[in-house]
């Protein structure tokens, strides 16, 4: 599929445009030549580091997802554009702030997933996709009654796919699946060509140092330890590019009212996750190899730690032929050079110091 030749020309609209996948993915679109108009909340300072280049390339819309009347103001500059694209990436997307901030987690995943579907069918907008972000943590562990409804692997390893049933441990991932499902309400209702994405944990460059991988490099580039909370969960760790390329090929090759989930197919536990980061920034000369220091306050509350998360991506494979090109150790390489050699955007953002 030539994702560039479809793209070019074509208006495109996202929410969440200077996070971590946003910007990437906002990246690709301009690249190839989109008419890409972005939402992006109204501050007093700090707008768009991630994709200040692309300012003059950019229709920008300043609001607030939770505010309908900002929602619906940005969205109807798609008005008299055929076949527009839509993705909302945006979201209050970590677990433990989750708990800290429970009301406002809920407020803009779920009102604000409401609202730009909903500014949608009052402006009859004339869109191919409108493309949900959901996530992997909605799927929780698993519980021993649901156990026969799941996949397994020969080695015992719970499989997940879009047939597996939920099971959302954190406020985090409890409101994104009341936003997957109010897409797909939409669908049913009004029959808006929406579908919901499920990306098993992204990783890379820009992301904020408070997740996994980019606590572990910052701390590593700064100190002789990385403490770090439960290393016994087990991840499948998908590299951005390729979590971006999966949005493209949901978005121009999905069918609507499908659901589509994907990663890099393999996971690994957090501890391993931990080695391999440190021995390739050794490796890389980066940094000589910390102590690895586990501390209770980094431990999720109670039991809501999802103890693995594997995906099934053969759906989006076959329908689309998407499939992860960066393996581990590159995108690793890729992301602490990224950490190393970009301080000023992260530092003051740790949550280690």
């Amino acid at each position: 599929m030539n994702i560039d030749a479809r793209l070019a020309d074509r208006t495109v609209f996202v929410t969440g445009a200077d996070g971590f996948v946003g910007s990437h993915l906002t990246d690709r679109l301009v690249a190839a030549g989109a008419n890409v108009h972005i939402f992006v909340r109204a501050t007093s300072s700090g707008e768009l580091k991630n994709i200040r280049h692309h300012s003059e390339e950019l229709t920008i819309h300043r609001g607030d997802l939770r505010d309908p009347h900002s929602v619906k103001e940005a969205l109807s500059a798609l008005k008299g554009h055929d076949n527009s694209l839509i993705f909302h990436l945006a979201a209050q997307a970590h677990v433990g702030e989750s708990w800290e901030r429970p009301y406002e987690t809920v407020d803009t995943n779920v009102t604000g997933t409401l609202n730009l579907l909903q500014a949608v069918v009052d402006l009859d907008l004339d869109i191919a996709k409108f493309d949900t972000a959901g996530t992997s943590e909605e799927y929780g562990n698993v519980k021993e009654e649901m156990a026969d409804k799941h996949e397994f692997e020969e080695d015992g390893r719970v499989l997940l796919s879009e047939r597996s049933p939920v099971n959302p441990t954190s406020v985090y991932a409890t409101s994104k699946l009341a936003a997957d499902f109010l897409t797909m309400n939409y669908h049913d209702a009004y029959g808006l060509p929406t579908v919901t994405t499920r990306m098993f944990n992204n990783y890379g460059p820009r992301q904020n140092p408070r997740y996994i991988t980019g606590t572990i490099i910052t701390q590593a580039l700064e100190r002789d330890i990385v403490e770090l909370g439960n290393l016994q969960p087990k991840r499948d760790l998908c590299y951005v590019g390729d979590g971006v390329r999966g949005h493209l090929h949901v978005a121009l090759e999905g069918t609507p009212g499908e659901q589509y989930v994907y990663g890099y197919g393999e996971n690994i536990s957090m501890r391993d996750w931990t080695n391999l980061i440190l021995d390739v920034g050794a490796e890389e000369d980066y940094w000589k190899r910390p102590e690895i220091v586990q501390e209770d306050a980094r431990y999720r509350p109670g039991d809501s730690d999802v103890e693995e998360l594997l995906v099934g991506f053969e759906k989006l494979h076959e329908e689309t032929g998407w499939e992860p090109q960066v393996d581990w150790r590159d995108g690793v390489r890729r992301t602490i050079d990224w950490y190393a050699n970009n301080k000023d955007a992260w530092y003051g953002r740790v949550d280690w110091r």
